[in-house]
């Protein structure tokens, strides 16, 4: 899958895009893997999800051959490749069940380096059932626009006088097969959503480059707090060929220093982390 300049643009411009029906064809498996991640997983990520809070998992496509296998499939790779470069950086996975509303934010990436999610929702989802809403352009830093945004969106009852349910954004609604793909500097919530939305998200970025590793082992670090020694998940690396290695090497060479992180969290949290 080749993306046009079109799209290219849109994305650049606006921070998301649409996939109507991309995964329609092997949605049924893909979802059989979601649900049977959560089966096997142990310990605290493995106990079933009661609906009173998110529920997480991360790593998450890692833990299943079948997911891991997405990251080969020529309609993902190519929209990673033609966003961020045939040598983006697989950046981890997280699977969900969601429970209720979720505020508008956003998480850009370290150092200014383009980063995206690809989001596979498998409900059917709508404006008023928790579908993802984004507030196209306000990924761009630096425009007076989008900087405003990053002050007041999360509090609009102060800044606007109306709930966040009632912000002006983009309600994409989706049903299973259907792909999401979107800046992680975009602002994105959902509202109205029920106890039991399920959701998994691919994270990559841009290959880092020499200047920026101390940034990368910063972000690396980061994930200590999901209690995980190692980046990636035994499964993604044992199934991947040469072609998947070349977006997983640069983040293999940096994560040395992650098992001392994650022995010291699990030393200091009661569970691992759920965002």
């Amino acid at each position: 899958m080749r993306l046009t300049e079109h799209q290219k643009h849109f994305f650049d411009t606006f921070g998301f895009l649409r996939f109507n029906g991309l995964m329609a064809d092997c949605i049924d498996e893909i979802t059989n893997a979601f649900e049977q991640v959560w089966v096997d997983t142990s310990g605290h990520h493995g106990s079933p999800h009661d609906g009173t809070k998110r529920s997480l998992i991360v790593p998450f496509i890692d833990r299943h051959e079948r997911l891991c296998r997405l990251l080969d499939d020529e309609r993902i790779h190519g929209i990673l490749s033609g966003l961020l470069g045939p040598d983006f950086n697989y950046c981890s996975s997280d699977g969900n069940y969601y429970v209720g509303d979720t505020p508008y934010h956003s998480r850009p990436y370290f150092g200014g380096l383009k980063a995206l999610k690809v989001a596979f929702y498998l409900d059917p989802l709508t404006a008023d059932t928790g579908c993802l809403r984004v507030i196209p352009g306000s990924h761009r830093y630096g425009d007076s626009y989008a900087d405003s945004l990053h002050e007041t969106a999360p509090e609009p009852e102060e800044a606007w006088g109306i709930e966040s349910s009632q912000v002006p954004a983009i309600a994409l609604e989706t049903r299973p097969g259907d792909i999401l793909v979107f800046n992680h500097g975009v602002k994105h919530g959902a509202f109205g959503g029920g106890s039991y939305r399920r959701l998994f998200v691919i994270n990559a970025a841009e290959h880092c480059p020499d200047d920026k590793l101390d940034g990368l082992r910063t972000m690396i670090s980061s994930f200590a707090r999901f209690w995980i020694d190692e980046y990636y998940g035994k499964t993604m690396i044992e199934t991947a060929d040469e072609k998947r290695m070349r977006n997983l090497q640069q983040i293999i060479d940096n994560q040395g220093h992650l098992p001392a992180l994650a022995a010291k969290a699990r030393s200091e949290m009661s569970e691992p982390s759920r965002k």
